[in-house]
């Protein structure tokens, strides 16, 4: 009996391991023209395995869908009238746990300091001003000293960081998140070889073969195959199935067979940037309406990121507990000594209090949150309903050497990036010698404008006529001004409304003010179709062969 079934058990694996390789066959040529993928001896052209690639460290994955942006604002007690509701469907995407704490902080300003040991600027910078901390009547001086450093608030949210340094941290996160997987795989020099192997040298930034300079690590340089050398090989590259590929040229290292090549998009490795949530994605996600959804109906609305109308928990152990950190009324910041309601004078740990039902932290009160949008009073006239965003500034890497097709990078190694010339791709003759288009159906209008109008790739201030000059003057508003959301430990309960917007200069700060990251999900939009229904895809065929 048991020899019987040993020997079915052998046979169903065997004839799912046939299954297997006949789609793998079936995969590794082209459906259109036959040519087989992945074949050194037919043109070399690479095709992985499709994937979706999951999300960075730090990530949940937010899947989207179609809500009322502004429906939960059922009073407009300042009388703004700014986020009337209107329907929109936001993409999925992935969005941070928690907001970004201290220690995260302290870890950006550490990687600068270590790479750029004489650049003063970038480090200064890279400081939070922790003077927002300062009122006038109110003894606020330890927090000076003591919040961004001491460890007792490692795990609170970074404070008194701007909209421009918040971006700039997404910029170094996405660098550090995909350097990181890279070095792993060994497609990048591991860390401790970078090092020295321990024996005292500096690591970090290396030296490109092709400049002579000390650089770190840069998504887009590397992409673009201008991060490698002696010194930035792995022993792990991927191999380069070109026919023209030789050893000499593709960097091959370490006892690596044949020749090697840096690691592409197309290979589904690297992760998407990371940025800040746009406003429709954050509100999206703080309101956590699949909770309350059972086959596309919304059982109950909600007003807060929880269920319920009150700020309090009904839960039988927490009941009576504050749900969010915020402040109660006039003089009120933390509850009663002996008996501190929601447990926090200024701001508490990343991950105090109840997660929604997304998983994410302090999506209420803490800190109030930077997002990606421009501000303006009537954005809900202008908005797409689809992926609804306003701050769009397209711009275009600079070209170093245009047959090279290298970029130019700044002394940080990063690429250089312009207003983007033409709403379109350019022509081969427009990009390498500025020659005006000269077509016949775009004789009426050069290359770079749209309706015989002049092309402007800032599109903050599209359809609004509030002129940047009169600012300050006739308005508080202009294309720096920047969407801020969430409620924060000195607001009250108004604010935790995810539908309530507020705005301040990209270059300001407070005390009262964090962010968190997003990134873009690429592929199919449903995070899990377990106990879903599902059309059946069918198998690839290989290509009949023509006799």
């Amino acid at each position: 009996m048991k020899k019987t079934f040993t020997h079915q058990l052998l046979y169903l694996l065997a004839c799912s391991t046939l299954v297997i390789a006949c789609k793998s066959k079936g995969n590794n040529a082209s459906s259109k023209t036959g040519w087989k993928y992945n074949d050194k001896y037919n043109g070399g052209f690479q095709v992985n395995k499709k994937v979706k690639p999951g999300p960075g460290p730090g990530l949940i994955a937010i899947e989207g869908g179609t809500f009322v942006m502004g429906g939960t604002l059922n009073q407009d007690l300042a009388y703004e009238y700014d986020n009337t509701r209107r329907r929109v469907t936001v993409p999925s995407f992935y969005m941070d746990e928690t907001e970004v704490s201290n220690v995260d902080w302290l870890e950006y300003m550490y990687w600068i300091r270590r790479n750029f040991p004489d650049d003063k600027e970038a480090y200064y910078n890279s400081l939070p001003d922790t003077l927002v901390w300062r009122k006038p009547l109110s003894y606020n001086e330890p927090y000076v000293d003591n919040y961004l450093r001491h460890p007792a608030f490692q795990d609170y949210p970074v404070v008194g960081v701007s909209w421009e340094q918040a971006n700039a941290y997404c910029e170094w996160r996405t660098d550090r998140v995909n350097e990181q997987i890279l070095r792993d795989r060994g497609a990048l020099l591991d860390y401790k070889s970078l090092a020295g192997g321990g024996k005292g040298k500096s690591g970090g930034a290396t030296t490109v073969a092709s400049t002579g300079t000390q650089e770190p690590f840069n998504t887009d340089i590397y992409l673009n195959g201008q991060y490698r050398g002696e010194g930035i090989d792995g022993k792990k590259m991927p191999k380069d199935l070109n026919p023209a590929a030789t050893a000499a040229n593709s960097g091959a290292k370490g006892g690596s067979k044949g020749p090697t090549r840096t690691v592409r998009l197309e290979d589904g490795v690297l992760k998407q940037p990371y940025r800040l949530p746009t406003e429709a994605e954050w509100e999206y996600a703080a309101l956590g309406l699949i909770g309350n959804t059972e086959y596309e109906n919304i059982a109950d609305s909600k007003i807060y990121p929880w269920s319920g109308l009150g700020v309090r928990s009904n839960k039988k152990k927490t009941r009576g507990m504050i749900l969010a950190n915020f402040k109660r009324g006039e003089g009120d910041n933390m509850g009663t000594g002996g008996y501190l309601n929601d447990k926090a004078d200024i701001t508490a740990p990343v991950k105090a209090y109840m997660p929604n039902d997304f998983g994410l932290y302090n999506m209420a009160g803490n800190v109030n949150e930077w997002v990606e949008d421009t501000y303006r009073k009537l954005s809900f006239e202008d908005f797409e309903d689809f992926s609804p965003f306003r701050g769009n500034q397209y711009v275009n890497k600079r070209l170093e050497d245009k047959d090279k097709g290298t970029y130019a990078k700044d002394k940080y190694g990063r690429p250089i990036k312009d207003p983007a010339k033409s709403p379109r791709k350019q022509k081969w003759a427009e990009l390498n010698n500025g020659a005006p288009d000269s077509s016949a159906a775009n004789t009426a209008a050069p290359a770079s404008a749209i309706a015989g109008k002049p092309y402007n790739p800032d599109f903050r201030g599209e359809k609004d006529t509030v002129n940047a000059n009169l600012y300050g003057y006739t308005t508080l508003v202009n294309d720096r001004s920047k969407v801020y959301k969430g409620g924060s430990w000195n607001d009250r309960a108004y604010w935790l409304n995810p539908a309530t917007r507020r705005f301040m200069q990209q270059d300001e700060t407070s005390a009262e003010l964090g962010f968190r990251c997003a990134m873009t999900l690429v592929g199919a939009p449903e995070i899990s179709s377990k106990g879903k229904p599902q059309f059946k895809q069918p198998a690839s065929k290989a290509p009949k062969k023509v006799r």
